[in-house]
């Protein structure tokens, strides 16, 4: 499906008639015996990920760009230029991109200029400089490294906007930029789901050893996207845990970043590999429009002090095609499916900037989501 040619209404009745579609699980029960009383199973049969040693391929770490007072969305002068602050997005950075590119479109198109340099070619430098092409801009990223070896390549991609800014620091005016962002972004992504893209839809299954309690401020806000729905014990092959499961959108960075870098420079964008020491040498670029998509570079670059990172830690199995589904749970772990593994996290570790694997950690993963998997029906 090609974004460009796809109306705001075709979106709404395509959402609509998708939304209206319910699962017809519970009439798929087996072995059911006239003149029996059998209660069924009315759930798919989920297939269980083979957690073992041999199977380890890899283990990565990433660092999240967290600010705690949530991701910065304005614009100030450089000099005689405009900078346009896009960053800090924590562990929703792949998830809001398209988003918070927006909200610096609608800024950069405040302004007379149409030639904009961008800083960074991670997800949320990647989204804004697509967003900016579309609108008629000449752009041209500046970045140290180009994907797969970028911060969001590490991610889990999940779309869930989370982690990105702390419950004593929010705000009536973030949280409505924060919805905003998120609504664009969920449509947005929604074009995207096709193979070229590597976004898919899944089934998320939110595990936890007690009742399900309305958790962070951020899953309240995305309730309106993506609502999480308990289930009861036959509903789930999950066993003792108490399950929601929610429908999104699963995004595999290595096919998504260098798709979006493809459209990037198929639209005549240009990418030069640069490090910039201090703000003047930005204020010194040709373009008069610049956008800081920097993420935890911001910190130096512009002495923000409430830049925060986040140690995130992964152990990557061999690919397993046959698991069509994620976990979020019990205890800070997760499993997501991806063509290049099976990724289970995970950490968050606050001010660790640190990219050596803790084997401790490593150890918690691994152990954490055998027992899971080795436990389910």
């Amino acid at each position: 499906m090609n974004p460009t040619s796809v109306s705001r209404r075709d979106v709404a009745k395509w959402l609509a008639m998708t939304c209206a579609v319910q699962p017809l699980f519970a009439a798929c029960g087996r072995g059911m015996r006239v003149g029996r009383s059998v209660r069924p199973r009315a759930y798919r049969r989920l297939s269980r990920v083979l957690v073992e040693e041999r199977r380890i391929i890899r283990q990565v770490v990433g660092l999240r760009p967290f600010r705690r007072s949530g991701f910065r969305l304005e614009a100030e002068a450089l000099g005689d230029k405009v900078l346009i602050h896009n960053y800090g997005h924590g562990g929703g950075g792949v998830s809001l991109s398209w988003g918070t590119g927006q909200l610096a479109l609608e800024r950069a198109l405040e302004t007379p200029h149409r030639q904009a340099a961008v800083l960074g070619c991670g997800a949320v430098g990647l989204s804004t400089a697509r967003l900016l092409q579309d609108h008629g801009f000449s752009v041209t990223i500046y970045a140290r490294d180009l994907p797969p070896n970028t911060t969001s390549n590490i991610a889990g991609a999940q779309w869930s906007p989370t982690t990105v800014v702390d419950s004593d620091r929010r705000t009536a005016s973030f949280d409505a930029q924060y919805v905003s962002a998120s609504r664009f972004a969920f449509h947005y992504f929604q074009l995207l789901v096709q193979p070229r893209y590597g976004v898919t839809w899944r089934e998320n299954y939110f595990l936890s050893e007690a009742p399900r309690r309305p958790s962070t401020s951020e899953r309240t806000l995305l309730d309106e996207f993506i609502p999480l729905e308990d289930l009861a014990p036959n509903e789930h092959p999950f066993g003792r845990y108490h399950v929601a499961r929610v429908r999104s959108m699963h995004i595999e960075p290595s096919l998504y970043l260098l798709t979006v870098l493809a459209d990037f420079r198929l639209a005549g964008g240009r990418v030069v590999v640069r490090e910039f020491p201090d703000t003047q040498s930005i204020a010194a670029l040709s373009e008069p429009l610049i956008v800081n998509c920097t993420g935890l570079g911001a910190a130096t670059l512009f002495g923000d002090g409430d830049m925060l990172p986040i140690k995130g830690q992964l152990v990557v199995l061999m690919p397993q095609p046959d698991v069509d589904f994620i976990t979020i749970g019990p205890g800070g772990l997760y499993m997501m499916p991806r063509q290049d593994g099976i990724i289970l996290g995970g950490t968050f570790e606050r001010g660790v900037s640190t990219l050596e694997p803790n084997p401790v950690e490593t150890q918690r993963i691994v152990q954490g989501n055998r027992a899971l998997f080795e436990s389910m029906a």
